[in-house]
């Protein structure tokens, strides 16, 4: 079913993101931006968590896009923001942080931005539609009411300190999820339904990218 003319890249370093692509059967390489995630935030001094998101995502697929290896492909960027009693949250980076975000999270709920923005590489003179266009998809997520223990032991664990939010949904902090109001593949870090509605404005089938 693929089509060999056809070249997805991930413009990420999201491990997530492309297990979620190759579940799905989406064929694809992977190219990691540098982006300073901070440094583009401050440039354009942005706070809400769902423009971010996007901002942030354009950034990561344009400056992939920009480098020789991207020449005839097609480029999707994904950046996700935790917004959570109107404040944006990116990763933690830090156990105190982490446990400070996860105890008020703790049987509360917030809303999961994934922006996603596609640069179609490919030459225009051909089948290339110039496109560079992005969405947001968002996922409201309901956490349970976790014990001092269970927080401790997630934390110990490393994992909620480099994801968007402190918690993911695809490993260890599935547990203390309860519920998802919108896309699941939201909260994972790419939305496959958001994608494919990219590709086809750039004249492209996400069929054709089935392994």
């Amino acid at each position: 079913m693929t089509n060999p003319n056809l070249s997805l890249i991930l413009a990420s370093a999201s491990p997530a993101r492309t297990k979620l692509l190759t579940d799905a059967g989406i064929s694809h390489s992977v190219l990691v931006s540098d982006v300073d995630e901070d440094a583009v935030t401050a440039r354009y001094g942005l706070t809400d968590p769902h423009d971010t998101a996007l901002l942030l995502a354009r950034a990561k697929a344009e400056a992939v896009a920009a480098l020789p290896d991207a020449e005839g492909a097609l480029v999707i960027g994904c950046d996700s923001v935790f917004e959570f009693d109107g404040e944006a949250h990116g990763k933690p980076w830090e156990a105190d942080v982490a446990r400070e975000r996860i105890r008020r999270m703790s049987g509360s709920s917030g809303v999961l931005h994934t922006g996603h923005w596609l640069v179609d590489c490919r030459d225009t003179d051909e089948d290339g539609s110039g496109a560079t266009l992005g969405a947001v998809s968002s996922a409201e997520v309901h956490f349970a009411k976790l014990t001092e223990d269970e927080i401790e032991a997630y934390i110990a664990t490393g994992e909620p300190l480099q994801v968007a939010g402190s918690f993911t949904i695809d490993s260890l902090g599935g547990a203390f999820i309860e519920r998802v109001d919108g896309d699941p593949h939201a909260v994972v870090g790419l939305s496959v339904s958001t994608l494919r509605q990219l590709l086809a404005s750039a004249g492209v089938r996400i069929i054709d990218l089935w392994k």
